[in-house]
């Protein structure tokens, strides 16, 4: 089996296999994310080149986020709310559009109504925004599974290790 073929059949085994956890997870709801998970390869003579693309909400999902105040749900988490390096406005608006997919509303405890879908998106903001998200590892679970099926030369002969192409495949 050439080099070529081993990494076209590792990239097809992630992508199949993240997109299935995705589904099972039912973290699937506008399958913008499922939809946007690629992989691309290019083998030279004396290298080669795997790269996995996706929405960029897919590596926050994966490996979850801490919040603001607690660490709790994901406490190896690179990422973390509050830290005044992501995109303004960016989980409000996700969680709005997701609100309004689910059809999703809390109850006013006063009236008893239904709260706006908006009100509803911003208590589901707070929370998650103060506490994190937990991990899925939808992509780093297929990931490292494909990975100990790689053949070993290929491993051997190019010097690689998990840690390594994890952090340059999500990236």
């Amino acid at each position: 089996m050439s080099v070529k073929d081993a990494l076209d059949r590792f990239g097809r085994v992630v992508v199949k296999e993240s997109k299935t956890a995705l589904t099972k997870q039912d973290r699937n709801v506008s399958k913008k994310l499922y939809n946007s998970i690629k992989y691309t390869s290019k083998v030279s003579k004396n290298s080669f080149e795997l790269s996995f693309v996706m929405e960029e909400h897919g590596k926050f999902l994966d490996q979850g986020v801490q919040g603001k105040v607690s660490k709790i749900k994901s406490p190896n988490s690179p990422f973390r709310f509050g830290s005044g390096t992501g995109k303004k406005g960016g989980l409000t608006n996700g969680i709005e559009e997701w609100v309004k997919a689910r059809r999703f509303q809390f109850r006013d405890r006063k009236t008893g109504r239904f709260m706006s879908f908006k009100d509803t998106a911003k208590l589901i903001t707070r929370s998650i925004y103060l506490t994190g998200t937990k991990p899925t590892n939808f992509f780093s679970k297929p990931f490292n599974a494909a990975f100990k099926k790689l053949p070993d030369e290929i491993v051997k002969s190019y010097g690689l290790t998990v840690d390594k192409l994890i952090k340059s495949a999500l990236q």
